[in-house]
């Protein structure tokens, strides 16, 4: 009855063509036997997927339909005659391929649904929301004791830095790239990375190694590969130094070159990364340090911790916490220590998930023409180049030498565009691609425009040369670290309510970045010292230029203003000024509890800055703006 596809693709092309019922496999390999697949018939398929997540709303399920679905599309081929195919026929099958396909069913099963997944599997609802057909909620499986409640016991912590200029010049320098740049550069010094190891391990051996009869494990989640490397090496030092009497392992693709040395995952462990997992379950292994790897669908009911070092929000957040909820005899409870996040980002996060998710409304296929209309701003391709690629690209006898040489003059083109104009096309770019290979399934577009820009940018995106990362070394030569500390900032069970959590849409692109304003570094670093010290005096104003610039770029918020009484519009204005705060609560944590502990102050504050926004929309509209 079941054939479990664990060998090749050759394995799951003979499990169709011989009518197994049951068939076990993963969605890579169905791209490799697209095309050489006998007639499967009149056959109908239910595909269900275990995780369903970004895969299964992108490019990737397009071969799965291929296979699934060829008598069907045969059937519409025969519909279009017996004429012969040109480009515009080959275009219209790719975009069938995409869509919903009458003789397969597909059943989802996901935790954590982000709005693609609803609106792709989910039931819609007589008032256009989008919901689960079965629903089996987080709150349930904690009440009924199938999995632990990862918030139950979580303590956050904030570091706090002062950084000191080492010469006597006061160079200028980009504010916002400075700005970022340094916040790296501090988070990536050895002080900061010891503190954090210290308090970490030290934590591990003292509150958590005994239980479980000293089985538990625990997971330090880093940033970056580079963090990773960092945190390993000085995790070994550490143990070694205190004597502690368990090891360390490592998770992070590919090799990391820091200070002119090599580390991969394989060199730093002693073995191949296939082994880690499986090395991990050993009794001497108790610490896992990752950077990306293993934060999610990763299953080990011994880890009873996890140290946080890296920004989580969304689905993110939720998916990598709930690596600690298996249950396991002794395990009673988990613990999270949180360098990284707050408190109210953590709850906002995992809110949505914690009893009923629903998506609000299903997206508006206008904003893929939005998207088409912002890249063609930029010049960087014209329309001769997307059908020129689009020509060789569904050309049987296409080449991948001809492919790449169409996008040379592009490639070109873009290298001449300013550092800012090059990440908002790079960023609209890969919006446009992501958000067609998910429209397409659910809509049955005939626009060949849109399918050809879909392939070429697709193509385009990983071609487009990056700038150079890091702090230039100039500016390293200059600074130097003054001050360092730690402070716990919150410790306890984190509540979540009961209740419907509502996703929003996919409501518009990347946005341009503004240019950034030049500074001498003497003031970018009073600005930085201020904000991760105690005084907040000047950072108060910075922090308010900051958020009215993120409101000046939101689209929707200009548009209710254009459209809506003074009264509607400030509901919409106070709203977006909550969530623009919550993203921005690192930049400055005591200014953003004075406007949430303080109803008084929030109100004097958003009437203040609501009559400030109200001045500057109106000014930019003109002398003839209603």
């Amino acid at each position: 009855m079941v054939e479990n596809i664990d060998t090749t693709s050759r394995q799951l092309k003979q499990a169709l063509e011989d009518g197994k019922t049951i068939i076990v496999t993963t969605l890579q390999k169905f791209p490799f036997i697209v095309g050489q697949i006998d007639e499967l018939g009149e056959k109908r398929f239910a595909v269900i997927v275990d995780e369903a997540h970004s895969s299964q709303t992108g490019e990737s399920t397009k071969h799965l339909k291929t296979v699934l679905a060829a008598d069907s599309l045969e059937e519409a081929e025969r519909e279009d005659g017996d004429e012969e195919e040109d480009l515009e026929d080959r275009i219209i099958a790719e975009m069938r391929r995409r869509g919903r396909q009458k003789n397969v069913s597909y059943f989802a099963f996901t935790a954590t649904p982000k709005p693609k997944t609803l609106e792709l599997f989910g039931t819609k609802q007589e008032d256009g929301r989008f919901g689960a057909f079965s629903l089996y909620t987080m709150r349930q499986a904690i009440e009924e004791g199938f999995i632990l409640d990862v918030l139950e016991n979580y303590t956050t912590f904030r570091t706090y830095w002062s950084l000191l200029k080492k010469i006597e010049d006061d160079p200028r320098y980009e504010k916002k790239k400075a700005t970022y740049l340094l916040k790296s550069w501090v988070d990536l010094h050895e002080h900061a990375i010891e503190k954090k190891v210290e308090i970490m391990l030290d934590h591990f051996a003292d509150r958590v190694a005994p239980r479980i009869e000293g089985k538990t494990k625990a997971m330090i989640v880093t940033r970056s590969r580079k963090h990773a490397v960092r945190f390993k090496l000085s995790a070994d030092r550490r143990i070694r130094e205190k004597g502690y009497p368990f090891k360390s392992l490592v998770a992070f693709s590919g090799t990391v070159r820091d200070g002119g040395r090599d580390f991969t995952e394989a060199g730093m462990n002693g073995f191949s990364e296939s082994q880690t997992a499986e090395t991990f379950k050993r009794d001497e292994y108790r610490i896992l340090v990752v950077a990306n790897k293993f934060q999610t669908g990763f299953d080990q009911p011994l880890l009873h911790t996890m140290y946080v070092d890296k920004k989580l929000g969304g689905v993110n957040a939720v998916q990598t916490l709930s690596r600690l909820n298996r249950v396991y005899p002794g395990k009673q409870e988990t613990m999270v220590l949180d360098f990284a996040n707050d408190v109210d980002e953590i709850q906002k996060a995992f809110q949505p998930y914690y009893d009923r998710t629903i998506l609000t409304e299903g997206t508006d296929p206008n904003l893929l023409y939005d998207l088409q209309n912002r890249l063609a701003d930029f010049h960087v391709y014209e329309p001769s180049d997307v059908d020129g690629f689009a020509q060789v690209y569904f050309d049987p006898k296409g080449t991948q030498d001809r492919l790449h040489a169409c996008l040379e003059p592009p490639i070109d083109r873009f290298r001449e565009l300013p550092e800012e104009e090059q990440t908002g096309f790079r960023g609209q770019l890969q919006d446009y691609v992501r958000l067609y290979a998910f429209l397409s399934q659910l809509l049955n577009f005939t626009d060949a425009d849109l399918e050809k820009l879909q392939v070429f940018g697709r193509f385009l995106s990983p071609k487009l040369p990056t700038p150079p990362g890091g702090l230039p070394i100039e500016i390293r030569q200059q600074i130097d670290m003054e001050s360092y500390r730690i402070r716990q900032t919150a410790s306890g069970k984190i509540p979540l309510e009961r209740g419907v959590g509502e996703l929003q849409p996919i409501t518009k692109g990347v946005l341009l970045p503004t240019p950034d304003e030049m500074e001498a570094l003497s003031r970018i670093l009073k600005e930085l010292n201020d904000r991760f010290g105690t005084d907040f005096t000047d950072e108060d104003r910075v922090f308010i230029e900051q958020l009215e610039a993120k409101l000046a770029g939101d689209e929707s918020l200009e548009a209710s203003i254009r459209v809506n009484t003074p009264e509607n519009a400030r509901l919409t204005f106070d709203h977006v000024v909550g969530d623009r705060l919550q993203e921005m609560i690192d930049s400055n944590f005591k200014f953003y509890k004075q406007i949430t502990d303080d109803p008084e102050f929030a109100k004097e504050f958003l009437g203040w800055l609501f009559e400030r926004y109200r001045q500057r929309s109106a000014n930019a509209a003109g002398p003839n703006a209603q």
